[in-house]
């Protein structure tokens, strides 16, 4: 039996008692959706007697990739896709890399899978070594920037995974938080069988809408939509991911980036003031959460939850143990309060 909980997420960590905590257990940036973003989402309501119509938003995310609308297919959010591939594609070696969100490899295994794992590992920043996949895997699933480790790996090293008679799966929830999406594989039409998705919650805020996407091939979307229930993206979830594919939006969400890696770099620098205590950071860091390791962290999350501040446990992540913690990057007066409160819980140990 698997010890890790693969269907553990963040948002257990800010539920599990019902106390009033600051978050920082979940990803999706704090203060959104922005009022613009309601205003559209709202506007849809008025057209809820009729079936949802994907047409406009499928063209909008097509146009914002630069691809033809038959390489898109809309997901009710991200994880409605690992679903789709795993009981849509006939595969024989599937492998996941991990450490990395773990709802590819559960829905794979839901759906009858037996699922490969390669460990990346803290001796090499958990950074991808393409030798270390299977020759004969047939199905390779990798995120990028990776939850939990924050590790953006470089586009190049992910294309050598690439080849005939292999799906790669490339989870791109995090790459709009990436300033000028640097490293994405979004838009690429020549490495074969890649798959990229690509999730609208994060950054806007919009985790309980669920919308994302897919961008593949004809044929790999034509089989993943044949694998969807009618209808599975609500008519305001278009509207959303039609406003969020618009000119405006997308230089928003650029300026949201770039914030957040200035706000990602005042919480490192915060952070590196506890490796006295055996704090050790993975680095560089480059998605809206960053990834430590601390002696007896259970412990210490348990005297956060006290102090009012919740932190995401890592050891539900193959590759990780309960020494690990993830934590979301917030504006700097909450990562201050996180950062005296983090003083307080080791100097309390």
């Amino acid at each position: 039996m698997d010890a890790h909980d693969l269907r553990h997420h963040g948002d257990a960590e800010v539920r599990d008692d019902g106390a009033a905590l600051t978050d920082l257990a979940v990803n999706v940036r704090a203060n959104t959706p922005p009022d613009w973003l309601r205003d559209r989402i709202a506007a849809s309501l008025s057209g809820l007697a009729a079936y949802p119509d994907g047409r406009a938003a499928r063209a909008a995310v097509a146009a914002r990739h630069g691809l033809p609308t038959e390489r898109v297919l809309l997901t009710a959010g991200a994880a409605e896709a690992f679903v789709l591939l795993a009981r849509a594609l006939r595969v024989r070696r599937p492998v996941v890399v991990h450490p990395q969100f773990t709802e590819p490899e559960a829905a794979l295994r839901d759906a009858g899978h037996s699922v490969d794992r390669v460990l990346l590992r803290e001796p090499d920043g958990f950074r991808l070594d393409p030798a270390l996949v299977p020759d004969d895997a047939d199905l390779v699933v990798i995120g990028n920037p990776t939850n939990p480790t924050s590790v953006l790996h470089p586009a190049a090293t992910l294309a050598r995974l690439a080849r005939p008679g292999r799906t790669l799966v490339v989870d791109e929830a995090f790459m709009d938080a990436v300033p000028g999406e640097r490293e994405s594989l979004a838009g690429r039409t020549d490495l074969p069988g890649l798959v990229v998705l690509r999730s609208l919650t994060k950054t806007w805020g919009l985790a309980g809408l669920r919308i994302g996407y897919v961008l593949a091939s004809p044929d790999t979307i034509a089989d993943l939509e044949r694998a969807q229930p009618l209808w599975p993206v609500s008519t305001p979830a278009l509207a959303a991911a039609e406003a969020c594919m618009e000119p405006c939006a997308l230089a928003e969400a650029d300026r949201a980036a770039h914030r957040i890696a200035a706000d990602r770099a005042h919480l490192v620098a915060g952070l590196r003031r506890f490796t006295p205590h055996g704090l050790r950071l993975t680095e560089p860091p480059e998605a809206p959460f960053v990834l430590i390791r601390l002696p007896h962290a259970p412990q210490i999350r348990t005297r956060l939850r006290t102090l009012g501040y919740a932190a995401r446990r890592g050891d539900t992540f193959p590759g990780l143990d309960t020494n690990w913690l993830r934590l979301a990057v917030r504006d700097r007066a909450t990562t201050d309060g996180f950062l005296n409160a983090l003083d307080k819980a080791l100097s309390a140990g």
